[in-house]
């Protein structure tokens, strides 16, 4: 029977999830990859001829989603609907091929405990975040054993092996309310990760050396076993080939280095009071800029972060002061909503990139040599933050103001100017050049992603 490799993605993770199954693929042709997953669409089977796809059933949530807790419970509860259409499909799947392992995303972990006791396959688990936001959730059973207490209704700082001290108002707000079940399923996955057969990591070792080693030197759960840990990343940065694109266009017309790129992701989304103090602050500074701007959350933005329905486009000159379109024609370019980040951020012209602090995006700017400026809005996104400066020392982050976390102008300005125009920005650009070097190392023959990744094929039984 041939050899394969299944890998359960959640729909969050899924470019990530792919480049390692072509990493797969090409360290060990002799094996198939098979992806498991609801709804494939047809454009993501048809950009992938050399991946098996096998789609699972669409699945109902008993409850309505009301809150961003509720969005992040769904992710876990998703896969634990599909756990028998899941079962079904690997039993049938292994009457006509040997699966060597079973990869399965963090939010998949309700996969874990059903089918360890029902299939002989062994079951690895892919985290897409770093290894500072590993060593937290492989941390979280022993906070949660040693406090009672809520982290939101605490103010101190948590420390956690390998990575910096975290405010408790930055730990990502799942892991801060006892009270929801939420919380509950992050602190049984990480306890169910240290049963897997192994744990493979988005990350790679000159990236995040003092929580790597503390990963491997078993600091964040000293009296258990702990499975092998691959640090095969940076995955999903192979660049896209570039397409017409008006604001590319724009930047081939731009000197190099000084174009300021903003961006916060496809749920990022600001109130208008706070995007008219962004466009002041960037005037003022007088820095070129690319923007990727969405409507704001009056105009229901805000609505589909929450609930993951499609939100409006932004009417720009509604959004912004009056005249400001006008005055920044010449230094600054907008794009509704949607922009090709990969070629923007290669591009030669970009020389700063303010990101909302997710991983995904972080590791494309960090594989193209482009320090950052963090401003970061949900989910894991201040801890990634306090990461980005702290521990990889490739960016700056913005002082968040009140319980809104809102930005002023004039701190916009300063930390944008610190950025694209000083001796620190400059200290930041040659570092990150050099971590953008490290990261080419590390995928190369001998490197230590090419050997995790050696060591991850070889494992697979």
């Amino acid at each position: 029977m041939e050899d394969t490799v299944v890998l359960y993605p959640s729909q969050g993770h899924l470019s990530s999830m792919l480049e390692l199954g072509k990493l797969i693929l090409k360290q060990r042709p002799s094996v198939s990859v098979t992806f498991v997953m609801s709804n494939p669409s047809t454009e993501l089977v048809s950009a992938n001829p050399f991946i098996t796809f096998i789609p699972l059933p669409e699945v109902s949530l008993p409850a309505p989603i009301t809150s961003f807790l509720d969005l992040v419970a769904s992710f876990f509860e998703i896969p634990k609907l599909n756990n028998p259409d899941l079962h079904q499909t690997l039993s049938s799947l292994s009457s006509s091929s040997n699966i060597k392992a079973l990869i399965i995303d963090f939010f998949c972990s309700p996969a874990f405990e059903f089918l360890s006791s029902r299939l002989d396959i062994p079951i690895y688990y892919f985290n897409s975040s770093g290894a500072c936001g590993l060593s937290m959730f492989l941390y979280t059973p022993t906070l949660d054993k040693n406090t009672t207490e809520s982290l939101k209704d605490l103010d101190i700082l948590v420390e956690v092996p390998g990575a910096p001290r975290v405010p408790s108002k930055d730990i990502p707000p799942v892991l801060c309310d006892r009270s929801h079940r939420v919380y509950q399923y992050f602190v049984d996955t990480g306890k169910q990760m240290f049963k897997s057969a192994g744990v493979v990591v988005n990350t790679f070792e000159a990236l995040e050396p003092n929580a790597c080693k503390a990963i491997q030197e078993r600091k964040c759960f000293p009296n258990g076993p702990l499975p092998p840990i691959f640090c095969v990343g940076p995955l999903a940065m192979t660049g896209e080939s570039r397409k017409e694109n008006e604001c590319l266009t724009w930047l081939d017309s731009q000197p190099s280095r000084s174009v300021l790129y903003l961006c916060f992701g496809s749920m990022g989304v600001f109130s208008s009071s706070q995007l008219k103090e962004m466009a002041i602050g960037l005037e003022k500074s007088g820095v070129r800029f690319l923007w990727a701007v969405r409507a704001p959350k009056e105009d229901g933005q805000d609505k589909a972060r929450k609930t993951g329905s499609i939100a409006p486009e932004p009417c720009l000159e509604s959004i912004f002061p009056e005249g400001f379109l006008d005055r920044t024609k010449d230094r600054g370019f907008m794009v509704k909503s949607w922009a090709p980040q990969l070629a923007i951020l290669n591009h030669g012209s970009v020389g700063g990139f303010v990101t909302h602090c997710g991983w995904k995006s972080i590791l494309e700017a960090v594989c193209a040599g482009v320090p950052m400026l963090g401003w970061p809005l949900y989910a894991e996104q201040k801890m990634n933050s306090v990461f980005l400066v702290e521990e990889m020392k490739v960016g700056l982050a913005v002082k968040l103001e009140d319980e809104d976390d809102f930005v002023s102008a004039a701190e916009l300005e300063e930390r944008v100017t610190e950025l694209m125009n000083s001796k620190k920005g400059e200290a930041l650009r040659e570092r990150v050049k050099a971590v953008r070097e490290a990261a080419v190392v590390a995928k190369s023959e001998g490197g230590s992603a090419y050997v995790a990744m050696e060591g991850l094929v070889a494992s697979f039984r």
